[in-house]
This record gives C-alpha cells, sequence and structure tokens, in this order.
C-alpha cells in the first residue's frame, strides 16, 4: 500500500484520506500525495458524507463503525481517521485488495 500517511498509534491505526464527497459511486479510488482517495456518493451535508465515509470503510475492514473516528477533518475533504479492531497489516492488505480491483486508474 502506497499509503505513507498510516501509521499505528498504541492500540489504534491513524489514516489519512482525501474524500470526494457526491460522487456517483463510494469508492476507493487511489491514491494522492500519500493518502488514501475515496470517492463517497453522499453530499457533504450535514456530516452525511463522513457518515458513508465510516459506513463503508467498516465494511470494507470487517469492523464496527464505533471503531472509526473521525480525529481531524470533520468539515474537510482531508481527514485522518483513528481505526481500532485491525492491525495496520490487515488494514492495507483490506486496502489494497479493494483498490486494485480498480484496474489501474490512478487518483488525480
Amino acid at each position: 500500500m502506497e499509503c505513507a500517511s498510516a501509521q499505528p498509534s498504541g492500540d489504534t491505526f491513524l489514516l489519512n484520506v482525501k474524500v470526494v464527497p457526491g460522487s456517483s459511486k463510494t469508492a476507493i479510488v487511489g491514491f494522492l500525495n500519500g493518502m488514501l482517495k475515496i470517492k463517497v456518493a453522499t453530499p457533504p451535508e450535514k456530516g452525511k458524507a463522513n457518515q458513508t465515509l465510516i459506513a463503508f470503510l467498516s465494511k470494507q475492514l470487517g469492523i464496527r463503525k464505533k471503531d472509526i473516528t473521525i480525529i481531524s477533518g470533520q468539515t474537510s475533504p482531508v481527514k485522518q481517521l483513528a481505526i481500532r479492531g485491525r492491525s495496520g497489516k490487515d488494514i492495507r492488505s483490506a486496502l489494497t485488495t479493494k483498490e486494485k480491483g480498480k484496474k489501474g486508474r490512478k487518483a488525480t
């Protein structure tokens, strides 16, 4: 995984993501400046895009939604997430597998 901004921190794993709200579908797109880029299909209104992001990642990682917390960037497209319940290796593996399914599409 090309995610230089992902790092362990105690019993949590910190992950920096770039979120693109209001897209046609929710999906991992690739990487942008060392951040995981994710498109979400909901608008950035009243936290809806954040809720979609957390629901999507919890499903991708096989963990509960409450194990993912946005620790910075609540109203910004660039967010730092704290993820509990999976090791950094497991998270990288799960997200890399999902991203490889995009057939070489690169984030722009």
